[in-house]
């Protein structure tokens, strides 16, 4: 039966309200639990997601398993064409989706959540397309042997995702493994567990069961047993660095592949000869301010030439001042809110930290005056200035609407500033130089640099970090190669 978009957030949520999806199926926990899923903007229950635990992940991951044999044996080009599917299919629901996520993260529809519910259904389509790519090798080893390599399927992938992105960053760890002929079972982040599961459920039209499946519950209940069964045989991850370490230490005791996408302070250097107006839109666009900063890629350390300082800053203020906080389903509105309280809490701690590591602090935008709102997680951006190097705000992960500015004097100063952090997933540099530009992205201790532009994660654009921002590519063929197969060598003696 065909599935029709429900643009109703609230009617969709519900008939969602306390389900796992397992063999094609809405099942509740096997042990009854539920907890529940805040709207942000309000404060307010919107439903119950169902706990699971290791009952569940032990249901699941066997039904992932036995699925994954039939699915594994398919012709990859078919596999595919059922990914693609998915995507086109997932088209259809853009709108609900946006509205779905924007509920349950906060996230404005118009700036954000519509945008990334495009994403995830371009980024089904765009690995579905590549499912001709999972080829070999042959290897001019000896005359008179044919030696040649395959790749094959890892088996049954834990992918765990996030609250802040969680329909692209479910894309990118389910799209290239379906097509490498795993099986997946997918643990969503408790503050977001409705959209992800609702696009599973919609998939189920065109997967068979047991390809997919989709777990709600929190880190340790859930997420813990998933990594530790001996029959997962792959984890992806996207989280913070405390739990990617144990994430990491988990997968170490069976020795069994990971990927890591983890934290950032990402470098926006902006150099004397930069468009100011290009790179003002830039710094707004890059901090992601529309995802209230909530990104690990935000470019909240900003290094701006002496020679441009006050102007940029002066500009920026008035820029972002003029985003318009509130109710995130509005189409009017810019800015949304924080995920959930312990995180607001987070976010205004680090202000006042600032504050008293002697930044200038320079508040902007403005709360939403909705009665209806009152209780709603909202922060209003900050931009520092006079920031210290090695202050905490300049060196420690806010994932909030916080950003950074300093004045730099030279080229090689300002690569040493950006250079100096214990993340490295994200830069970007602005000048119409082009040895400039060449020699920062050769320099800059980054994953992923633009030169003039700040661009969110994108289909066929390999991401990941390196340092304390992770280990492995996303987003990408290489993804799917390395790091859902595994190489196999064949070797036929013909003498």
């Amino acid at each position: 039966m065909s599935i029709e978009p429900v643009l109703d957030p609230h009617k969709l949520v519900k008939e969602l309200d306390g389900r796992h999806l397992i063999d094609g199926e809405l099942v509740p926990a096997k042990n009854g639990k539920n907890f529940d899923v805040l709207n942000p903007a309000t404060g307010k229950v919107i439903a119950q997601a169902a706990e699971g635990d290791a009952d569940d992940v032990d249901f699941a991951v066997s039904v992932a398993k036995k699925a994954q044999k039939d699915w594994a044996n398919r012709p990859a080009r078919e596999r595919g064409k059922l990914v693609a599917e998915c995507g086109r299919i997932l088209t259809q629901h853009v709108e609900e989706l946006g509205r779905l996520v924007a509920l349950e993260s906060g996230k404005a529809l118009r700036t954000e959540s519509r945008v990334e519910a495009s994403v995830l259904a371009d980024m089904f389509t765009f690995f579905g397309g590549l499912a001709s790519e999972l080829k070999g090798e042959t290897i001019p080893f000896n005359p008179n042997m044919m030696t040649l390599t395959t790749r094959e399927p890892v088996g049954v992938v834990g992918a765990i995702i996030p609250w802040n992105v969680p329909l692209l960053l479910m894309a990118i760890k389910v799209a290239p493994a379906l097509v490498a002929g795993n099986t997946v079972v997918v643990k969503s982040a408790e503050d977001t567990p409705f959209t992800v599961l609702r696009v599973c459920q919609i998939m189920q039209q065109i997967l068979p069961k047991g390809v997919l499946n989709i777990l709600s519950g929190f880190g340790p209940g859930c997420g813990g047993p998933l990594v530790a069964h001996k029959d997962v045989k792959k984890v992806s991850f996207t989280g913070s660095v405390e739990t990617g370490r144990t994430v990491y230490r988990a997968a170490a005791e069976k020795l069994i592949p990971v990927t890591l996408e983890l934290g950032g302070k990402s470098p926006m250097i902006v150099m004397d000869d930069a468009d100011l107006e290009k790179a003002i839109a830039g710094a707004i666009g890059g901090m992601r301010f529309t995802r209230q900063g909530q990104s690990c890629t935000a470019s909240s350390r900003i290094l701006v030439h002496e020679s441009l300082h006050d102007e940029f800053v002066s500009r920026l203020l008035a820029k972002v001042n003029t985003l318009k906080m509130g109710d995130p389903l509005d189409e009017e509105t810019d800015i949304g809110t924080i995920i959930n309280r312990k995180q607001r809490d987070k976010v205004c701690g680090y202000i006042e930290i600032g504050e008293q590591e002697g930044a200038t602090k320079n508040e902007l935008s403005a709360l939403p005056t909705d009665p209806a709102l009152a209780d709603g997680m909202f922060v209003r951006p900050v931009v520092f200035t006079n920031v210290k190097p090695d202050a905490r705000i300049a060196r420690e992960e806010i994932f909030g609407p916080v950003a950074c500015v300093f004045r730099f004097k030279t080229f090689d100063e300002a690569i040493e500033l950006a250079n100096d952090s214990d993340f490295g997933l994200a830069a970007t540099v602005w000048t119409k130089d082009l040895k400039t530009a060449l020699t920062a992205t050769k320099r800059l201790e980054a994953g992923f640099v633009q030169v003039n532009q700040n661009l969110v994660v994108q289909p066929n654009l390999s991401y990941g970090g390196v340092k304390l921002s992770g280990l492995g590519k996303e987003a990408s063929l290489e993804s799917m190669l390395e790091h859902f197969t595994h190489k196999k060598t064949i070797i036929m003696n013909m003498e």
